[in-house]
């Protein structure tokens, strides 16, 4: 069941009975940052809670199809962190969990592609989460079927929902986002048709591949942000479909 939401309060409760930096009053706001205690009261960890967006189109007529690979990232972290999307906010169904301590919001804004940012900025804006922790995830044209590939920051790439979300934070470029290789169309096949045709069964296999592989690269830019394991699994990527 999907609920409206309006909380005019300051924290919306932890799945894990945790409010964090507040006691449980109800109804209330995820807070800007997660402190966890020590024995003796005090606080000496923070966390910055995360905003994880996947772009696509909503309906059943859009399952499946190449343009809706990002809604798919955003169901595999869903099932694999056990976070429900059962919530409407900011024109977007959402969930709010966790992976390991840190917080984090996942999302699929509802508005179709071209209006993703509608959804994002307001739900940044909401949940007061800076650009750094705002991962976009959508599918890239120029990498091939199934290759993945986490960058700190960067341009649209002609991608109109990742224009429509630049858009809504003014313009800025400044925030990452995990991009999944869908390959380019065929000869003259037409973009929009190719973009919204569903995989073969090759191609299905390697997405499906490449979205487990994107859980754990999202588990490690959440808990570690950009080191080095980021680096060697853009490499890995880069080359997991050539044989040596």
């Amino acid at each position: 069941m999907l609920h409206a939401i309006s909380v005019p309060s300051t924290c919306i409760p932890y799945p894990r009975s945790r409010c964090f930096g507040q006691r449980n009053r109800g109804s209330r706001r995820l807070c800007l940052r997660a402190s966890l205690s020590d024995n003796n009261g005090g606080f000496k960890v923070e966390y910055t809670p995360w905003l994880i967006v996947g772009l696509g189109n909503p309906g059943i007529k859009y399952h499946g199809t190449r343009h809706n690979v990002g809604f798919e990232m955003i169901d595999q972290i869903s099932r694999s962190e056990g976070i429900v999307l059962n919530t409407i906010q900011s024109k977007a169904l959402i969930g709010i969990g966790a992976i390991g301590e840190v917080p984090i919001l996942l999302a699929k804004p509802q508005a179709y592609m071209n209006f993703s940012g509608e959804s994002v900025g307001p739900l940044a804006a909401y949940y007061q989460v800076p650009l750094r922790h705002i991962l976009l995830v959508y599918d890239e044209m120029s990498l091939p079927n199934g290759v993945l590939r986490l960058q700190p920051k960067g341009g649209h790439g002609h991608h109109n929902g990742v224009k429509s979300v630049m858009g809504h934070l003014d313009g800025s470029r400044e925030f990452p986002r995990l991009c999944i290789g869908i390959g380019n169309p065929p000869g003259a096949m037409d973009m929009k048709a190719y973009l919204l045709q569903k995989f073969s069964p090759v191609e299905r296999n390697q997405i499906d591949e490449a979205l487990e592989q994107g859980v754990e690269a999202v588990r490690t830019v959440v808990l570690s942000g950009f080191s080095q394991k980021i680096t060697r699994f853009n490499l890995g990527q880069k080359y997991k479909h050539h044989k040596v």
